[in-house]
């Protein structure tokens, strides 16, 4: 296989979604497949998995490191929203487990030019899919200040929102912001030194609550757990991997809430040190399980 990206918390997913021979599991934020890799292992001989990514290069390269497995997975290029049609379209009824890791890859915050990360310069994008048509910068240059306050607000976490909103639309009379080294430059000119956070970059929050609305995050992860106890077979199992308390809160708040579903982890699950200290990207993941009933 070629490279793979490290797969977070790899052992808790297979401990928890118990792989079988003959079943069928969803991997709908596939990535470069290897959570995916694992379950057709688990699975074997007859296992299967349908692979959803709406990131071309990701599907790509999945499609290079899942060959072995032939015929046992299937690609598909679509925001993970769109399972329970494309399940229906294929004529599944049901699966034996989903599985969605909400996080970013290697493949997304090592290419400068898409535009994730602040560690090198690239054009403000974010985009997960190139298909789309709004970019970061798009967001950036177009909206009000109030409306930019909100978004680092909410979408961010981020105390100082109105004030770098207010260095954002002040900047942008200059001309247009539209790569990453501005945006971090701006960010850490707009919050005062002694806000500035110890163990994180000062734009890691505003960078957050970009992505996340370029890409709707919030809104599609509300309709696909809306949509997991059609998704799944009885006893069938769901284990969603989140990376901040806005996702987190959705996924335990609708499995909860669903009569369908019974939650199997009491408690979040976490990484442990070890895996910490391999791929320190992990540290932020949350991973919670429910099963369908009936």
């Amino acid at each position: 296989m070629e490279e793979i990206h490290l797969p977070v918390l790899l052992e808790e997913v297979i401990h928890w979604l118990v792989p079988v021979d003959g079943g069928i599991y969803v991997d709908a934020n596939l990535g470069m497949g290897g959570h995916s890799a694992i379950i057709l292992k688990k699975s074997s001989p007859s296992g299967r998995v349908i692979g959803f990514d709406w990131d071309r290069d990701a599907i790509e390269l999945a499609r290079v490191n899942l060959a072995p497995f032939g015929s046992r997975v299937t690609f598909v290029r679509s925001n993970f929203v769109r399972v329970k049609d494309v399940l229906g379209e294929q004529g599944i009824e049901g699966v034996n487990g989903l599985l969605l890791d909400l996080g970013l890859s290697s493949l997304q915050l090592d290419r400068p030019e898409r535009g994730f990360s602040f560690r090198e310069k690239g054009f403000l994008d974010m985009r997960m899919d190139d298909r789309a048509g709004i970019t970061a910068a798009d967001l950036l240059n177009g909206e009000a200040e109030a409306e930019l306050a909100d978004l680092f607000y909410y979408y961010g976490g981020e105390r100082q929102a109105r004030r770098i909103a207010a260095y954002v639309v002040q900047e942008r009379r200059q001309g247009k912001i539209v790569t990453t080294d501005q945006l971090a430059d701006l960010v850490a000119r707009a919050v005062p030194k002694r806000f500035h956070p110890k163990k994180i970059h000062v734009a890691t929050r505003v960078f957050q609550a970009l992505r996340i609305a370029v890409n709707r995050e919030l809104e599609n992860l509300e309709k696909i757990l809306a949509d997991v106890a059609d998704i799944l077979l009885p006893r069938g199992r769901v284990c969603i991997i989140s990376f901040h308390s806005l996702e987190d809160r959705l996924v335990k708040r609708a499995f909860r809430d669903n009569a369908n579903l019974q939650v199997l982890t009491r408690k979040v699950v976490t990484p442990g040190a070890d895996e910490i200290r391999i791929n320190p990207r992990s540290r932020s993941a949350r991973l919670r399980v429910a099963f369908r009933h009936s």
